[in-house]
């Protein structure tokens, strides 16, 4: 096991390096880059040496933490440069986030020869200029051909059949597509390649839904660049960078504080306040150092001006802010031209805040929801946060646990998550006192969980005597808080009988997952699906069954020539299927998402049961779109 943590290697070197093996030298990569993984390494300065054997040291240096040439990866052994262990390296080390300005001239690292077409096309300008063209250029519409394909190799060889040459490919169409001005497509490119890895390492953290969500974005992405046009196209070529836009003065009011800990070691907090207007806005400190970190950071004092609040204090109290600056997701920059000074703040229950509660719960949900959508537009800001005033009715069994029942304005029961389990948080021991006060009111604030029922994940309440408020993950609260120690545990309450209720979506969701961990082939096994389409059909869900049995067909199909020969996969054939399915489930998901959070009238029998209510045409739109 390496002692060291390898440094980022840029795209473009891993690339380049594995271009330039040998067909026998590709076919022994991947197994060099389990062995290179499992060797010695040490750092010294910017350089990280790996031991490959007694008398063979490879080096790689990475002046400004970032390996970004491929002259900066060297190696002792006697076939060097054009051995294997240089690329394996490359791809053994995690990839590097491009650099935030690139041209379109050749690289040292990617000796691209330029052609007539090229030199006339590629020197569109960036999505951001007001002179950018209403139609992909052709050289754009090359790169996004090339995502395209790099993406259904991937699909048709499924996770284990994805190895270092696959992801390469990635690699080179992910640099190619930032060189055309789409940051978009070559985002999610090195997302899948991220994925890819932590899942042939076995990673614990890696799950198989993230994986479809990314292959599912950068084959839609693709696709979307070869027809997209005027102000669609912005949006489909997204941004190099999140640029930090001047937002002249700024009257602040705290809302909360919730520790961040991530899974790749990160620690620290995320303060929310909301302006005058009740636009939400985020301070954030957050770096390496996990859960510990984050306890610590609370305490500090915010990066903001010359303020002296800390996080705990400015998720109570308010700051005047002048020359501020604010991300496209709301978050507020902390450079020199910023000022800050303490202000008073303002309870929940007192405005602007107050304001932020008395949008209906069904509108916070769809607000929400364009937020929190597997494909939103990464520029379309907005929040996924739900702000519910509630009634706590106790614990509710789950298969997974027990999580808070609570009933809000229209009578309409929601579960309340625990935001985080480790035990060095509060989330869990503070969800806990609650759910033994039932008929308890509170203000509240959650992080919308996608679901067919409602479903949040508790951050912050109002404080139960009435005085003040508690944030869940760094405050505890004492039974003396409570008004009653004692309550029972509900079972879990009847699911409405409309749409979401047992509804067999799941047999075509199943087929999209399954998809990416086994490939095509595994999926063209299954022979005949016609007894879960026509349950699928008889649910009221026609198309979803026409997407299933088109999936299976799809990859089951094998054509022949006149002469009874195997022609080859049709994968771009396999992949639109599979991508239009995997686009249909997220958005009938968000549907169903969507309509749980509308207020009972009547009971659970208001919601529509019958299958022909269904609103698969309305569904179909947002597919298509």
């Amino acid at each position: 096991m390496n002692a060291a943590p390898l440094p980022p290697v840029a795209p473009e070197v891993t690339a380049t390096l594995v271009e330039h093996l040998s067909p026998r030298l590709r076919k022994r990569l991947d197994a060099a880059v389990t062995k290179l993984g499992a060797r010695p390494a040490h750092r010294d300065g910017d350089t990280v040496t790996i031991v490959v054997d007694d008398e063979t040291e490879l080096r790689l240096h990475a002046p400004g933490g970032v390996v970004a040439t491929v002259d900066d990866i060297i190696c002792g052994c006697l076939l060097a440069p054009a051995c294997v262990h240089r690329a394996a390296a490359a791809c053994a080390a995690p990839t590097a986030d491009p650099a935030p300005e690139l041209t379109d001239q050749p690289t040292r690292a990617v000796p691209e020869p330029a052609s007539a077409t090229d030199s006339a096309t590629d020197s569109a300008p960036p999505p951001d200029s007001v002179s950018s063209p209403e139609v992909a250029s052709p050289a754009q519409r090359a790169a996004a051909d090339a995502l395209w394909s790099a993406g259904a190799a991937v699909l048709e060889a499924g996770v284990d059949g994805a190895g270092a040459v696959a992801q390469s490919a990635l690699l080179r169409a992910a640099h190619t597509a930032r060189l055309r001005h789409l940051p978009r497509a070559a985002g999610a490119a090195l997302s899948v390649v991220t994925l890819l890895r932590a899942a042939r390492t076995g990673d614990p953290s890696y799950r198989t839904a993230d994986l479809v969500t990314a292959l599912a974005e950068l084959l839609g992405t693709a696709h979307r660049v070869r027809t997209a046009y005027g102000a669609e196209l912005a949006t489909v070529r997204g941004r190099a960078r999140r640029p930090y836009s001047p937002d002249g003065s700024l009257r602040l009011y705290g809302l909360f504080t919730e520790p961040v800990v991530t899974d790749s070691g990160h620690g620290g907090v995320r303060t929310w306040v909301a302006t005058s207007e009740g636009r939400l806005c985020t301070v954030g400190d957050v770096a390496p150092g996990g859960v510990g970190r984050a306890l610590g950071v609370a305490d500090r004092a915010v990066r903001l001006g010359d303020s002296a609040l800390t996080h705990r204090e400015l998720g109570r109290a308010g700051l005047a802010v002048s020359g501020a600056t604010v991300s496209p997701d709301g978050r507020l920059g902390a450079g020199k031209g910023v000022r800050a000074v303490s202000a008073r703040g303002a309870a929940w229950t007192e405005q602007p805040l107050a304001s932020l509660w008395e949008t209906p719960p069904s509108e916070q949900a769809v607000r929400a929801l364009r937020s929190t959508s597997r494909y939103a537009d990464p520029d379309g800001g907005g929040s996924d946060l739900l702000f519910l005033d509630v009634e706590l009715l106790g614990a509710v069994r789950e298969s997974g646990g027990a999580c808070l029942l609570a009933r809000c304005e229209g009578d309409i029961p929601v579960r309340l998550a625990v935001a985080d389990d480790n035990p060095a948080l509060a989330h869990r021991d503070n969800l806990m006192l609650l759910a033994t006060a039932p008929g308890t009111r509170l203000r509240i604030i959650g992080r919308l969980v996608p679901a067919p029922h409602p479903r949040l994940i508790l951050l912050a309440c109002s404080h139960p005597t009435g005085e003040g408020t508690i944030d869940l993950g760094l405050d505890r609260l004492r039974r003396a808080d409570l008004p009653d120690p004692a309550a029972p545990v509900y079972p879990a309450p009847p699911q409405p009988g409309g749409a979401g209720a047992h509804s067999p979506l799941y047999l075509l969701e199943r087929r999209v997952e399954q998809t990416v961990p086994a490939g095509r082939a595994a999926l063209g096994m299954l022979g005949d699906v016609t007894t879960e389409a026509r349950r699928i059909r008889r649910a009221g869900l026609p198309t979803a069954a026409g997407l299933l049995t088109a999936l299976v067909t799809s990859a089951a199909r094998r054509d022949r020539d006149l002469f009874g020969r195997l022609l080859p996969v049709d994968t771009d054939g396999f992949a639109a299927s599979w991508l239009t399915a995997a686009r249909y489930t997220a958005a009938v998901a968000e549907s169903l998402c969507a309509a749980a959070w509308e207020p009972t009238r009547e009971g659970p029998a208001a919601a529509p049961s019958a299958p022909d209510q269904w609103p698969e045409q309305a569904m179909a739109k947002t597919v298509q779109g």
